[in-house]
């Protein structure tokens, strides 16, 4: 027999027994926090039409995709993301619709990463996505809900890290830079490697005003007072409004009391190109990632028809697993099985004992002694 067929290929993995329990406990627990927002349930499909996360859309990059074809000749991908799937879905089915309109997911994402550094190709999300509520208070009740999500699996140590994109595309439009200049910097500064980000700015000839504002954002992280040295940086309406509006966020947050967990950086930026507000992450012990990823994408959904404002996030469960894991947090897990043997002799009587344990939810596993 061919040993290897045994073997799962790089990047992905079998979970089962007791990490699985403690998967779909934890699973059900975030399930149950999103609901009491009221978000309702949808699945989209595991593959959909390249289009669908082209580079136009801002997606995860071409290269990163599992890309096969159908009959008809159709280039089809495994989703990376879930946020283009359910952008493409209520412009489909909620096209007229004005209330704002409340999603949640759960499922896996597939990406083909060549350099893996520990990270799995594919992974188990949960996500929420609230659609067609333009206000820093959406900002502010996606933000609470991740807070609250990740507390009811029994995490306390973690935080928001809070970010807002058009703080730095203020810069960059001050600066003239054009687009292209601006995503390769924006990769630079995201990855915090400003040796590049410098000779980048040398070599477009930026002015020294500009360039030190732009590598300053790379350090301007920390508490709520970090807005107030931001908006001393910029004269920019487009930066001072990215700012105002983290004011205005930070306020609603000391309403729903989770202010402490919350701190800013205006030099975080992602891959995604379809943000267009304010950007968030979740960190926490014992992972090298990021455990949560979202924000606000105002204009995705009009690549498929529907002009309507949006914000969401997604929990990597895996993550969110391994730093539960490494910080010693029991997760409560359904009861184990109860084993009831039987032989020729005592079958009906054990049967009916299995039944009527069962019939109270109790897990049993009705096992044969075998005959030697």
């Amino acid at each position: 027999m061919n040993r290897r067929i045994l073997h799962t290929p790089e990047g992905v993995r079998d979970i089962y027994g007791a990490e699985y329990k403690r998967k779909l406990a934890v699973e059900e627990l975030l399930h149950r926090e999103v609901n009491r927002y009221g978000f309702e349930d949808i699945q989209t499909p595991t593959f959909e039409y390249f289009d669908v996360f082209s580079q136009e859309v801002g997606t995860t990059p071409s290269k990163e995709l599992y890309k096969f074809f159908d009959k008809e000749g159709e280039t089809l991908v495994l989703r990376p993301d879930f946020t283009p799937s359910i952008a493409r879905c209520a412009a489909k089915y909620f096209m007229e619709e004005d209330v704002p309109i409340r999603f949640t997911y759960m499922g896996n994402t597939f990406t083909n990463l060549s350099d893996l550094q520990g990270k799995l190709k594919e992974v188990t999300q949960m996500g929420a996505e609230l659609i067609g509520d333009d206000s820093v208070e959406a900002d502010a009740e996606m933000i609470s809900l991740i807070i609250n999500a990740l507390r009811s699996t029994g995490l306390t140590n973690f935080q928001v890290s809070v970010g807002q994109v058009d703080y730095f595309k203020g810069i960059c439009r001050e600066a003239g830079l054009d687009e292209e200049t601006e995503m390769l910097l924006q990769d630079c500064i995201s990855r915090k490697n400003l040796f590049a980000a410098e000779d980048l700015l040398f070599e477009k000839h930026v002015n020294d005003t500009h360039r030190k504002m732009l590598l300053q954002t790379a350090d301007m992280f920390g508490g709520v007072d970090i807005l107030k040295e931001a908006a001393a940086q910029v004269q920019n309406e487009c930066s001072l409004q990215a700012v105002q509006r983290l004011e205005k966020l930070y306020e609603a947050l000391k309403l729903y009391e989770c202010e402490s967990y919350v701190s800013f950086d205006l030099g975080m930026l992602s891959k995604y190109k379809y943000y267009t507000g304010v950007i968030y992450k979740v960190y926490t012990y014992g992972v090298g990632d990021a455990i949560v990823k979202g924000g606000r994408y105002d204009t995705l959904l009009g690549h498929f028809g529907k002009q309507a404002p949006a914000i969401g996030f997604m929990i990597v469960i895996d993550d969110l697993l391994e730093a539960l894991d490494g910080q010693k947090i029991s997760i409560p897990v359904a009861q184990d099985r109860n084993v009831l043997t039987y032989d020729s002799s005592n079958y009906v009587q054990k049967l009916q004992e299995a039944r009527n344990l069962r019939a109270q939810g109790i897990p049993v596993v009705l096992e044969r002694i075998s005959s030697k």
